[in-house]
């Protein structure tokens, strides 16, 4: 019997999980009538639920889940971070309007290593499988996943980036920002960031924050756009550290041969939000849409 795709986000969330974990496995040769029946729904049902999020259907999504997808986008949809500064992030698609607002610790605070400060945490549902969100009282400074790391080493990773902050269960009040920044059916506003980061590793954040939805650039590239071009390095070091992932669009740096390069929480998680911010920038064309 079929399942209602509006009777609330953690459904919606978990069926594309699954039905992405089965297109993934299963490769090209998966058939609509079969992976219909494995998320326990008609065939045109699924493909009307899965079509809604993606904005693509199922066939046309597993493409963009293919491996050799980092080289096509790198070769069609590069971005020059220069032009995307000069632009702006209100020309970043959706995503970006989720946090016309954020702001970075001052340099001293980080270095007291989040001492005084006061961070909620609660575990979500995404479309990228469970994710951990934290947050101060200005605006979510974390987000990890469930994936390759368990919940608890998720928890200590992030927890481990500001060890002197005070730690309080509070999944309701960073519901609202979580639901935005994950797209719930349904649910819109605002989710507010707020970086914790040293200064560099906050230049390379801002460097990604400008990478609009749907398009991908290099680490290089990002090197450049900061004024260090021989800093790749530290570059990647420092996008492998952002702390608010999706939000804070690490999955888009890439190598210059077109690999996917490293990913702090998996390689799936990335080619996943890649193959999914490429199927919304198809389904909206001129209009990436990240959420």
């Amino acid at each position: 019997m079929d399942q209602d795709f509006d009777s609330g986000s953690g459904y919606h969330f978990d069926v594309m999980r699954r039905a992405i974990e089965l297109i993934d496995a299963a490769g090209p040769g998966l058939k609509l009538e079969e992976l219909a029946a494995g998320m326990n729904m008609s065939p045109a049902h699924f493909q009307r639920v899965f079509s809604r999020w993606a904005g693509v259907s199922p066939k046309r999504f597993q493409q963009y889940l293919a491996l050799g997808h980092a080289k096509a986008l790198l070769a069609e949809r590069f971005t020059t971070l220069e032009t995307s500064h000069a632009v702006g992030l209100s020309g970043g698609g959706r995503l970006h309007d989720l946090f016309l607002r954020w702001e970075a610790m001052s340099p001293g605070d980080f270095a007291r290593g989040g001492e005084g400060l006061v961070i909620a945490w609660g575990w979500f549902d995404s479309p990228f499988g469970r994710a951990l969100v934290m947050g101060t009282d200005k605006g979510i400074c974390g987000i990890g996943f469930e994936g390759e790391a368990s919940a608890g080493e998720a928890m200590a990773d992030l927890a481990g980036r500001w060890p002197k902050a005070r730690y309080v269960e509070d999944p309701e009040r960073l519901r609202p920002w979580a639901e935005a920044a994950f797209g719930a059916s349904g649910v819109s506003g605002e989710a507010p960031l707020y970086l914790i980061g040293a200064p560099f590793q906050i230049k390379v954040w801002e460097a990604l924050l400008s990478i609009p939805s749907g398009q991908v650039t290099t680490y290089s590239e990002i090197a450049r756009s900061i004024g260090h071009p021989k800093a790749v390095r530290a570059v990647g070091t420092a996008v492998g550290r952002n702390p608010i992932s999706w939000l804070i669009p690490c999955h888009r740096a890439l190598r210059k041969s077109g690999g996917l390069g490293g990913y702090h929480w998996g390689l799936p998680v990335k080619r996943v939000m890649l193959a999914y911010e490429t199927a919304r920038a198809e389904a909206s064309p001129g209009a990436a849409t990240g959420a």
